[in-house]
């Protein structure tokens, strides 16, 4: 079975797919890390983000890999580990960019699809329900109130890189959501939508727990 959950960011997305994940034993890929590790390579190899013809030449060295290590899942670009570098300012910052190339959809759409054969297994994206499975078994769409969503986001970004962001401001953070949201759901190439057969989680006033039970109650109710 394939479950997808998709949204914009700062709706738990990641965490939610982890819990469910783990609850019933299925395989988690944040297909995000992808984007972002490609990201990353374009960032180290200083390719010109806003020339698209040098970034699909990239393509053609770019090598990911997911692997385990202290059970934990571990992304890596060309054998480098990239696990933390990848959600870094600079990467954050060009990820939607770098994702909305057409052909760098095409090739993650396919490692993707590689990914999901033969086995049960979560994908958490932008468009896994409407693109990469439109078939899929269970779609999840969570949305969330924008301030929510910044705040969840700065408090992360806090937590997880307090040096790097110790002058970011709640503010910024709102600034960049609603840019991103903008990008995600304007571009060309696999834009960023609710499936028509999803169903719609606002998580704004739920916490994990109740997201996951939601979504654990609607996978047990599926028709056999």
């Amino acid at each position: 079975m394939i479950i997808t959950i998709d949204g914009p960011i700062g709706t738990g997305k990641s965490t939610i797919a982890k819990e469910i994940a783990e609850a019933i034993g299925y395989i988690f890929f944040d297909t995000g890390a992808m984007y972002r590790s490609l990201t990353y390579g374009v960032c180290k190899n200083k390719i010109n983000s806003d020339n698209p013809e040098e970034i699909v030449k990239y393509l053609q060295d770019f090598s990911f890999d997911i692997k385990i290590k202290d059970e934990t899942k571990h992304y890596y670009v060309n054998d480098e580990d990239v696990t933390d570098d990848i959600r870094g300012k600079e990467v954050t910052s060009l990820v939607s960019k770098i994702a909305a190339v057409k052909e760098v959809r095409e090739q993650m759409v396919e490692i993707q699809r590689e990914f999901a054969v033969g086995v049960n297994a979560i994908f958490e994206g932008r468009d896994m329900g409407t693109v990469v499975f439109p078939n899929a078994e269970l779609k999840i769409f969570l949305t969330g109130r924008v301030e929510v969503r910044a705040q969840r986001r700065f408090d992360e970004l806090k937590a997880k890189f307090p040096k790097e962001n110790k002058n970011l401001t709640l503010e910024t953070v709102i600034e960049n959501i609603n840019h991103r949201d903008h990008l995600d759901s304007t571009r060309e190439a696999s834009p960023l939508r609710q499936a028509e057969d999803a169903v719609v989680i606002d998580t704004s006033d739920l916490n994990i727990e109740e997201v996951v039970f939601r979504i654990l109650e609607l996978r047990d109710n599926l028709p056999t």
